[in-house]
């Protein structure tokens, strides 16, 4: 899938899952999985991409990020429980470790990763 020019821009693993399938791969194959559940239509969402970023920056390759959008993938926001937007959840070699619904700082969020590296 095309990403659009405000996610093109950057440098951090960031991708658009389109099927639960491969979204099941993804969270077991990797350790340390970050999903920003967000929509097109969310103002707070928009505020995500560069928290992201200076998250990913500091982190480095100990994590993936990945954005779903809960719109194109009802199914996996409904197994998810996402009622709002933007929801990150923490996934662990396959299980869910934390979630939070709504923009959450960069320093904030670092120090809630560290936790399970």
């Amino acid at each position: 899938m095309i990403l659009n020019r405000e996610q093109t821009h950057f440098r951090f693993i960031m991708h658009l899952i389109e099927s639960m399938a491969t979204f099941a791969q993804i969270i077991e194959d990797k350790d340390l999985l970050l999903v920003d559940f967000s929509a097109e239509w969310c103002g707070p969402c928009k505020m995500m991409p560069p928290i992201l970023q200076e998250v990913k920056k500091k982190i480095g390759n100990e994590i993936t990020i990945i954005k779903m959008d809960v719109d194109g993938n009802p199914q996996t926001a409904r197994q998810y429980g996402i009622q709002s937007v933007p929801t990150l959840i923490l996934f662990q070699k396959g299980k869910v470790v934390w979630r939070q619904s709504g923009v959450i700082q960069a320093g904030q969020l670092e120090l809630i990763i560290r936790r399970f590296l």
